[in-house]
């Protein structure tokens, strides 16, 4: 098994549109939640979400391109672009057919087949459908454009497990660079479905915040009053790379990933496991595949959705798991911050702990309140501020509706 670094990431967010904004926004305990621009929500349930801000597609696409791909494949696009500069990836000098792009998403181009759709209706029924309408839809067109871009011609596809999808593809990348298929695979995950039909659809399952009068302080992780998680958008990108070629070619190696896990609740559609089965195994499975000890890890970034369910059972989990370590290490969860991006958050959540462990500090959960008595209130959920420990390791946890869970860990390199 060859070992395998990271050395670009890109990053596109509600709060930060690159990763130096994305890092502070991280830093300063920033809410991406506010009232939806794209569409009329006055007949929804949910009227908020954290959407991506002062972004213009055509200042990173040709205007003629942009019609012909849907938002969540820009959005990878221009993450990817920025890993790939930040990695200083050259094409010229590089062996392509070695480079390849395995980037994910949980639903994909719903915004092109939701207009498509009504424009069918509006249209008394004539199918005057756009040409591009499957090319722009379908999941692994993300990760065929970046290809495309480059021309790299090694492992292209997507892989779709819901809201564990990106890190199942970062979990992809890693094994296939370290049994030696490619050296370089550029991986991560998009999403953008702030849409009438996702904000409904969550809507009805009961899924979401309701805050409409305080969207910032809506995703509230553990909190006693939490109610619903807030739906996210954007994309995240990781240069994963094996490490005498990243060697060879003088990159800055921002860390090392060590181990993965992939399992499943085997339980219910959406909720998970109650006693956290599932969860637990899985971060045993990433352990065990790093060799690594629980008393190893400073810090876990968790699913933590802000759901009454999920958050408890998340942290049995990780207690069934650390056991007395957890009193040691910090927890918490990045998406009272951004929201929950579905495909992305694997990716975004993932590129959080290789900041951490850059920066060393412990991204805050913010929007902390009241505390909830299933919760062991010793456990350092680090609220509302971020704080400064050293981080040698990182777990990055995400769990997907069909009980779908994923594992990565990352480690200072040395």
């Amino acid at each position: 098994m060859r070992r395998v670094v990271i050395t670009g990431i890109g990053a596109l967010t509600p709060i930060g549109n690159n990763v130096k904004e994305y890092l502070a926004g991280l830093q300063n305990g920033i809410s991406g939640a506010a009232p939806i621009t794209y569409f009329d929500t006055t007949n929804f349930k949910t009227q908020f979400a954290c959407e991506v801000k002062n972004f213009h597609a055509e200042d990173f696409i040709d205007k003629k391109e942009v019609r012909r791909i849907d938002n969540f494949a820009i959005y990878a696009m221009v993450a990817a672009d920025e890993a790939i500069a930040a990695a200083g990836l050259d094409p010229e000098k590089l062996d392509l057919d070695r480079v390849g792009v395995i980037m994910s998403s949980g639903i994909g181009g719903l915004a092109t087949l939701e207009r498509e759709i009504e424009e069918f209706i509006t249209g008394n029924g004539i199918p005057r459908y756009n040409p591009f309408l499957i090319p722009k839809m379908i999941i692994d067109i993300a990760a065929g454009h970046i290809s495309m871009k480059h021309g790299f011609r090694g492992i292209n596809y997507a892989i779709v497990s819901a809201c564990a999808s990106s890190s199942h593809a970062l979990m992809s990348a890693f094994d296939n660079v370290r049994i030696g298929r490619n050296d370089i695979i550029i991986s991560g995950g998009t999403e953008a479905t702030i849409v009438k039909v996702a904000v409904g659809g969550f809507g009805a399952m009961k899924a979401l915040s309701t805050r409409n009068d305080d969207p910032a302080t809506a995703s509230r992780p553990f909190d006693l009053d939490r109610d619903g998680f807030v739906l996210g958008e954007g994309a995240g990108a990781l240069v994963v790379e094996e490490l005498e070629h990243a060697k060879r070619r003088g990159a800055n190696i921002l860390c090392e990933i060590v181990g993965a896990g992939a399992t499943a609740d085997a339980y219910h559609i959406t909720a998970p496991h109650p006693e956290g089965l599932g969860a637990a195994n899985v971060m045993r499975a990433a352990l065990a595949d790093a060799k690594m000890n629980p008393d190893e890890i400073d810090y876990i970034n968790v699913h933590g959705t802000s759901t009454s369910l999920g958050d408890v059972a998340e942290v049995k989990a990780i207690q069934q798991v650390f056991g007395d370590s957890i009193f040691k290490l910090n927890v918490s969860s990045t998406k009272s911050m951004t929201g929950h991006l579905l495909g992305a958050a694997g990716a975004i959540e993932a590129i959080a702990g290789v900041l951490a462990i850059q920066h060393n500090f412990i991204p805050p959960t913010i929007n902390h309140f009241t505390d909830d008595p299933e919760l062991d209130p010793r456990i350092n959920l680090t609220f509302n501020e971020a704080q400064q420990r050293e981080v040698r390791a990182v777990l990055s946890n995400t769990f997907g509706f069909g009980g779908h869970n994923g594992s990565l860990i990352f480690k200072k390199f040395q």
